[in-house]
C-alpha cells in the first residue's frame, strides 16, 4: 500500500466521518438510527487512527533508510491504546 493510497483512503474516512455528524442531529430524533451512526463514527475513527499510524510508520522507515513497505497495519487494541 502506498503513502498515496493510504492518504487517500483517509479523505475518505474523514469524509464519511464529516458526514455522520453532520446526520447527528436529524437522526437524534430514531434512537436505532442514532445508535447505528454512533457505532460507525467509532469505527470510522478507529479506523483513521490505524490508518494514520501506518502512514507514520511509513515516513518513519523512509526516514530511517528502511523499506517504508515493511509497515504493517497494526490491530485497533494496540492503536486505540498508544498513551498520548
Amino acid at each position: 500500500m502506498s503513502d498515496e493510497s493510504i492518504a487517500a483512503r483517509i479523505e475518505g474516512l474523514v469524509a464519511e466521518e464529516h458526514e455522520l455528524r453532520r446526520q447527528e442531529p436529524s437522526d437524534s430524533k430514531d434512537a436505532q438510527l442514532l445508535e447505528a451512526d454512533q457505532q460507525r463514527l467509532r469505527a470510522v475513527e478507529i479506523e483513521l487512527d490505524r490508518c494514520w499510524d501506518l502512514l507514520r510508520q511509513r515516513r518513519a522507515l523512509r526516514d530511517a533508510g528502511s523499506d517504508p513497505d515493511d509497515a504493517h497495519v497494526r490491530d485497533a487494541d494496540t492503536v486505540e491504546r498508544y498513551l498520548q
